[in-house]
């Protein structure tokens, strides 16, 4: 009887959440991520976007909002109200990277924003211009220490392939130099890409979301994957492990992320919801298509991968004493 009671209890607390995600959404949900068009954390998202308008009675809507390391974006995102039609697409460098770069940053990941759901893993890719004499990465390497100081490019400083490329460097015992050749740093990977492609900079490292398309058509050539296991979807490209770095593994990743006191019973509901749209084959098979792997997990599991993720790249951000700019 006693278990009985309090079983009721806690139903009756857990009710007016559960009912209140039931009713969701109301209105267009708004998922804003931080970065500009054509990187994977706007490419992915957007194929999520898509399935779940189509299963929900509001749609979902994609918005950009680049700018200041993702601090406009996940700022817009920490100010809104806690009822899950503001959203945000949350990466290594927004949530696990800038509290270590910006301790005066307009929003505060602890304090300001809860985690909702993990949704994939992006492989990394080390690409260089096919004008450079190199096809694999023992030949990268040691054309590396012929030419140290060489500049690469990456989405921007501070994101997640600036740092693979940055821990890269540090295990391979090469020097290598995150300045474009606009000596501006990138916001994006589009541009970085274009001038890699144009024989401007000879080196990218980027997520294959967005290098995917190029490594394909010819117009870059992909050397290797950071991942600890190929891609489906270039199964003869050899990863870093098993051709210079045995153990190396690193990879980027996105989730959605949510206002602060944005009830836990609502945050539930939307991952089951972004896990069943990930689980589809054609959504699976596309993310696979982009170097992508869906991965999701819920609230308590993302918020300790979140965790982890923190203390893992402060100790590459203070190694490799990683700045802003650049």
């Amino acid at each position: 009887m006693r278990l009985h009671r309090r079983a009721l209890l806690i139903a009756g607390c857990l009710a007016p959440m559960l009912a209140r995600a039931q009713n969701y959404p109301t209105k267009p949900v708004r998922i804003v991520t931080p970065f500009p068009p054509g990187q994977a954390m706007d490419v992915l998202p957007r194929i999520l976007a898509d399935r779940l308008s189509a299963r929900w009675p509001q749609r979902a809507i994609m918005e950009n909002k680049p700018g200041g390391v993702g601090t406009v974006g996940m700022s817009e995102v920490a100010r809104a109200a806690p009822d899950g039609h503001t959203l945000g697409i949350g990466s290594p460098s927004t949530l696990a990277v800038n509290p270590w770069l910006l301790p005066n940053a307009p929003y505060d990941v602890a304090r300001d924003l809860v985690p909702v759901a993990k949704l994939f893993d992006v492989a990394v890719g080390v690409l260089v211009t096919p004008s450079v004499p190199v096809r694999d990465m023992a030949g990268l390497v040691a054309w590396l220490k012929a030419k140290p100081g060489t500049q690469y490019g990456s989405a921007g400083p501070a994101t997640m392939p600036h740092l693979v490329a940055e821990l890269l460097a540090m295990r391979l015992g090469v020097t290598l130099t995150h300045v474009p050749y606009t000596h501006v740093p990138y916001k994006g990977s589009a541009p970085a890409l274009a001038d890699v492609v144009a024989g401007h900079l000879p080196l990218a490292v980027d997520t294959m979301a967005a290098a995917a398309p190029l490594a394909r058509e010819g117009r870059l050539r992909l050397i290797a994957v950071t991942t600890a296991q190929r891609l489906a979807s270039f199964p003869d490209v050899p990863t870093v492990a098993e051709t210079v770095l045995p153990g190396f593994a690193a990879a980027s990743w996105g989730g959605l992320v949510a206002p602060a006191a944005t009830p836990m019973a609502l945050r539930e509901w939307i991952a089951g919801e972004c896990a069943a749209v990930l689980r589809e084959e054609p959504v699976a098979a596309r993310f696979g298509e982009l170097g992508a792997t869906p991965a999701p997990l819920g609230p308590a599991e993302f918020g300790g991968f979140l965790a982890r993720e923190t203390a893992t790249w402060g100790e590459v951000v203070k190694s490799a004493r990683i700045q802003l700019g650049g």
